[in-house]
């Protein structure tokens, strides 16, 4: 049985969707239906993964990429959506199939048989879902002028985005650049030790200190080290999912 969830925005294609699924396989459970990013965010973060995802892009409060930049998805995606431009940024996010509406049967059932085969050429190799995650990294490769330094993830306070660059500040308060952005680095990092805060900021949990409410729907998160220069706020948008993943660990 293949355990998979809907992330469509529209309650009546959702339906329709469902029904499809229900007439071209038989073997294809549903074990969720969810309209926005931050509901779908919310079950991902505290539910067992699902086999599979079927998704739409836009909607109501972002493009279903931001759930990915949020959770450390490891299933497979299957996008389901009215827009053809999206079609690279599906493929960088977990995408096996990408299908245009209004759905076609016939396009459905080449996607899942294109699923299955991803599945049985995974099975007794590695894990299938090692297509599409990393193990999260204990040491990153960073800059330091023209020196590249294995700096340990645990030493990492702060990783933070400055004009179109990244860089890292570690336990001694020292900066380093890095290549990769905050969506990529948040793939690799263990998210029990690391919380995307807002579009800027990756924290560790570590170095906080404490935190206190800002602006009444947002959070301001004080660190060990003061003598840092940076201002974080989790977003309003992130603020609940922050205050269950500090009070839990």
């Amino acid at each position: 049985m293949i355990k998979a969830i809907i992330i469509e925005d529209e309650r009546m294609i959702a339906d329709e969707f469902k029904r499809m699924l229900n007439e071209v396989s038989g073997e294809t459970a549903i074990m969720g239906t969810f309209s926005t990013v931050r509901d779908s965010v919310e079950y991902l973060l505290h539910s067992e993964a699902p086999d599979l995802i079927f998704s739409d892009v836009q909607l109501p409060d972002g493009l279903s990429f931001d759930i990915f930049n949020k959770v450390n998805i490891q299933s497979p995606v299957i996008f389901v959506t009215a827009y053809d431009q999206f079609i690279v940024n599906a493929f960088e996010h977990n995408g096996i199939d990408y299908l245009l509406k209004p759905v076609d049967a016939r396009d459905l059932v080449k996607a899942l048989t294109k699923y299955k085969a991803l599945e049985k050429h995974f099975t007794g190799h590695s894990s299938f879902f090692n297509l599409f995650s990393q193990k999260t990294r204990s040491r990153l490769m960073v800059k330091k002028g023209i020196e590249n330094i294995s700096l340990r993830t645990d030493d990492i306070v702060i990783i933070y985005a400055e004009d179109k660059l990244f860089f890292i500040i570690d336990r001694e308060g020292k900066k380093y650049r890095v290549d990769k952005n905050l969506a990529e680095l948040g793939q690799e990092l263990d998210n029990t030790i690391f919380f995307r805060a807002n579009r800027q900021y990756i924290v560790n949990i570590g170095f906080i200190k404490s935190y206190k409410t800002y602006e009444k729907v947002k959070l301001q998160v004080d660190l060990m080290m003061p003598t840092l220069n940076h201002h974080i706020v989790v977003s309003q948008e992130m603020a609940p999912f922050f205050r269950k993943w500090i009070s839990e660990l």
